[in-house]
C-alpha cells in the first residue's frame, strides 16, 4: 500500500469537500473531513471496481448511508475517475448538478442508491448483499465463479439510531450475510451535540446480539482498516461492523464539535483548515498531484480485473448455455417459462387476495427472477410460492426465492430496493394495506430511484372487520397515490387481479402497489371487450354500459365495483353506467376528453370507494361521493358496513335521489 499516496488522496478529499460546501454555502463538512482516509483506502485499495464502467456486474458496491456527507462520495468518485468532473464538484448543491445535496441514484455515476433519509442506505445495502448471495447460489458453478463481490456501507450515529437500520441489520445477521461489511464513523456527535445526550447504546453488544462480527480500529490508520476488512472477509458466516473512531470535521477549527456537522466552515474556517492540512490557503478546489497520479496508476489494474472477469464469464457461458440463457433472462425480465394466465368465468367468486396468490404463482413460473415474500403474513397475504418455489432464502439455501422478512415492514421495503438496485432479480414484498404506513418512507425513496419494486397489500378496507379501526385502512390508498411515481392499483374482481400482476411486473421505472380484499368478490361481465388494455393504459373501463348518455355514471374501485353493480340493479327508471377504476391515478391523468369517453355524457357522476372521498371530488361533489371519511369500527365485516351505512342498498338510495 502506498500510504503517502493515500494521504494525498485524503487531503484532496478534504480540500474539495470544504471548498464545494463553502461555495454552495450549504452542506455537511463534518463527515467528509472526518472520514476522508476511509474513502481513500476503500476506493484505492479495497474495492473491486472499475471507474471506467460503473455498471460492471461483479463490482463491489459501496453505499454512503450517511448521505448528508455526500461530498465525501463526490470527491472520491472524481479523484478515482468516475464521471464526476471538477465543474460538477464546483456546482455542488446547484440545480442541474450531478453533485446533489444527498446522493441520488441515476443522477451521479458511481452512486449505488439514493441515500439521505438516515438508515435507509445501509438497509438497502442489506438487500444488495442478499441479491449477491441469491445470484451466486444460482449461477456459480464448481468450475466458474461469476458472482463474487462484497457490499460495503458507511453509517454514522444517525443511521444507527434510526429504527430501519436495526430492522435490516437484525435480518442480515439472521441470514448470515458474510459479504456485507459496514463501517461505523464513530465520532459520537450529532446535530444537537454529543450523542451522550440520547444515544448511550453499547453498539458492539447490540450488533453482536444481531449475529454480526464486530471489529474496531481508527479511522486514520489505513493499514489497520485494510487488515480489518481482510478479517471481515475471512468470516463467511457473519456480516461485519467495523467501528472506526473518528473526529468529526477533522482539521477544521471546530473539529470534534456539533458546529462542524452541517454548516460551511466559513471563509476563515476553510483557510485555517487548509493551513493545518498544508494546502494552498488561497487556492480553491486544490488537488494534491499525487492523488491524481495514484489513481491514474490504478486504471490498468482495474481494467484487467474486469477483463479477467469477462474472460471467466465467457468461459462459463460457453460451458453452461442454459445458465447463460437464464442469466440474460434474469437481467432483462424476459420470460423463462410458458405459463397461461389464470382464467375465471363470470360469477366465480373469491377474495382478490386469493386471486392475487394464484396470479403471483403464474408470474413466478413465467419469470424466474421474481423473488420476495411477506412481513410474517405469508398466509393472510397469500404470497406463498407453490410449484415454482426453490425454498426459503436462508443460510442453508441462498438459492431460495421466498424471503421471510419477519415483522420488519420498513426494512422489507428497503431490502427490496437494494435487491432491485443490484440487478438480476425482481423483488416483491407484502403486508396488510394499513401497514403501508410503516414502509412509506422507503416507498418514497424507491419511487425517487424509479425502481420497479412490487408491493402486495391485502385486507384493503373496513371489511377486515373484527380487527377494528387500527387495521382498517381508510386514507391509505389516497396516501399511496399521493407519492409521485407510485402506481397504485385496486382490482375489482379476480380477473382484474390477474391483470394487475401483469401490469406490475411489466413496470420498469416505478414501483407498483396493489391492494387486495379479504372478502370474496364475484367476477363481473365486462361491457368493454378491450378492458384489459384499457385497464393498463387508462386505469379505467366500462363494466356496465347503461347508455351513451346515462342518467348516472358510477366510478368505483376495488370491491365497490360489485357494490355499484348491485346498487344499480336496485334502482328503477334510470340508466346507469358502471365504470371500474382500478388505477385512479392513471385515470385522473387522462385528458378530459378521454375521461369523458369512459364516463359518457352522464347527467350525474357518483363515486364510491371504501376510503376517503378526497381524490374523487375532482369528478363530482361531496354529496355524490359514497365513501368513508371516518375511521372504522370493530365487528363482523358486514355488520361494520351496515353500521357505517356502506352498503349497496344505501348506495341505491343515493342513486335514486
Amino acid at each position: 500500500m502506498n500510504e503517502k499516496a493515500i494521504a494525498a488522496v485524503a487531503t484532496s478529499v478534504r480540500s474539495l469537500s470544504m471548498d464545494a460546501i463553502q461555495k454552495a454555502n450549504s452542506g455537511h463538512p463534518g463527515l467528509p473531513l472526518g472520514a476522508a482516509e476511509l474513502a481513500s483506502v476503500l476506493y484505492g485499495e479495497i474495492l473491486k471496481h472499475n471507474p471506467a464502467n460503473s455498471k460492471w456486474e461483479d463490482r463491489d458496491r459501496f453505499v454512503l448511508s450517511a448521505g448528508h456527507g455526500s461530498m465525501l462520495l463526490y470527491s472520491i468518485l472524481h479523484l478515482s475517475g468516475y464521471k464526476v468532473t471538477m465543474d460538477d464538484i464546483k456546482n455542488f448543491r446547484q440545480v442541474g448538478s450531478v453533485c446533489c445535496g444527498h446522493p441520488e441514484y441515476g443522477v451521479t455515476d458511481g452512486v449505488e442508491c439514493t441515500g439521505g433519509p438516515l438508515g435507509q442506505g445501509v438497509s438497502m445495502a442489506v438487500g444488495m448483499a442478499m441479491a449477491e448471495q441469491m445470484l451466486a447460489a444460482r449461477f456459480n458453478t464448481a468450475k466458474h465463479t461469476i458472482v463474487d463481490h462484497y457490499t460495503y456501507s458507511l453509517v454514522g450515529e444517525g443511521c444507527l439510531q434510526e429504527g430501519v437500520s436495526s430492522e435490516a441489520c437484525s435480518l442480515a445477521g439472521n441470514l448470515k450475510l458474510g459479504k456485507l461489511i459496514v463501517f461505523y464513523d464513530e465520532n459520537r456527535i450529532s446535530i444537537d451535540g454529543s450523542t451522550d445526550i440520547t444515544f448511550t447504546d453499547d453498539i458492539r453488544k447490540r450488533y453482536e446480539s444481531y449475529g454480526w462480527q464486530v471489529l474496531a480500529g481508527s479511522m486514520y490508520n489505513v493499514k489497520e482498516i485494510e487488515k480489518l476488512v481482510n478479517k471481515a472477509k475471512a468470516n463467511k458466516k457473519q456480516p461485519t461492523l467495523i467501528m472506526l473512531k473518528s473526529v468529526i470535521g477533522k482539521s477544521a477549527p471546530k473539529e470534534g464539535t456539533a458546529d462542524v456537522h452541517g454548516a460551511p466552515l466559513g471563509v476563515d474556517g476553510v483557510k485555517a483548515a487548509k493551513a493545518k492540512l498544508g494546502l494552498p490557503v488561497d487556492q480553491d478546489f486544490y488537488v494534491v498531484p499525487e492523488a491524481y497520479d495514484y489513481f491514474a496508476s490504478k486504471k490498468a489494474e482495474w481494467a484487467k480485473a474486469e477483463a479477467d472477469w469477462n474472460e471467466t464469464f465467457a468461459a462459463w457461458a460457453k460451458e453452461n448455455p442454459e445458465l447463460k440463457k437464464q442469466w440474460d433472462a434474469f437481467h432483462s425480465d424476459a420470460v423463462t417459462g410458458d405459463v397461461a394466465d389464470v382464467e375465471y368465468k363470470v360469477g366465480d367468486a373469491c377474495a382478490t387476495r386469493d386471486a392475487s396468490g394464484k396470479a403471483l404463482n403464474v408470474i413466478a413460473a413465467r419469470y424466474g427472477n421474481l423473488v420476495g415474500g411477506s412481513a410474517d403474513l405469508m398466509g393472510p397475504n397469500k404470497t406463498a410460492f407453490k410449484a415454482y418455489d426453490d425454498g426459503t432464502f436462508s443460510p442453508a439455501n441462498y438459492k431460495g426465492r421466498t424471503i421471510e422478512y419477519g415483522i420488519r415492514e420498513f426494512a422489507m421495503s428497503t431490502v427490496c430496493a437494494g435487491i432491485s438496485l443490484h440487478g438480476g432479480l425482481r423483488p416483491f414484498c407484502a403486508t396488510f394495506l394499513v401497514f403501508a404506513d410503516y414502509l412509506r418512507p422507503s416507498l418514497r425513496v424507491v419511487s425517487l430511484m424509479k425502481q420497479p419494486v412490487i408491493y402486495v397489500f391485502t385486507h384493503d378496507s373496513i371489511y377486515v372487520g373484527e380487527d377494528g379501526p387500527t387495521h382498517q385502512p381508510i386514507e391509505t390508498m389516497t396516501s399511496l397515490r399521493a407519492i409521485p411515481g407510485v402506481q397504485a392499483i385496486r382490482p375489482g374482481d379476480p380477473e382484474e387481479s390477474m391483470e394487475a400482476w401483469k401490469i406490475a411486473y411489466a413496470s420498469k421505472d416505478h414501483p407498483v402497489c396493489m391492494a387486495f380484499t379479504r372478502q370474496a368478490l364475484a367476477v363481473y361481465e365486462k361491457a368493454d371487450k378491450n378492458w384489459k388494455q384499457n385497464m393498463a393504459e387508462k386505469g379505467a373501463y366500462v363494466v356496465q354500459e347503461g347508455s351513451a348518455n346515462p342518467d348516472i355514471t358510477i366510478l368505483a374501485s376495488g370491491s365497490e365495483v360489485n357494490m355499484a353493480l348491485k346498487a344499480a340493479s336496485l334502482t328503477s327508471g334510470k340508466t346507469i353506467r358502471v365504470v371500474s377504476v382500478p388505477d385512479l391515478k392513471k385515470f385522473e391523468g387522462l385528458s378530459k376528453a378521454d375521461q369523458k369517453a369512459i364516463i359518457g355524457d352522464a347527467k350525474r357522476v357518483v363515486c364510491t370507494e371504501a376510503g376517503i372521498s378526497m381524490e374523487w371530488l375532482q369528478f363530482t361533489d361531496k354529496e355524490n361521493c359514497f365513501c368513508i371519511d371516518r375511521f372504522g369500527e370493530s365487528g363482523p365485516a358486514n355488520k361494520v358496513a351496515e353500521y357505517l351505512g356502506f352498503t349497496a342498498e344505501k348506495l341505491a338510495e343515493l342513486l335514486n335521489k
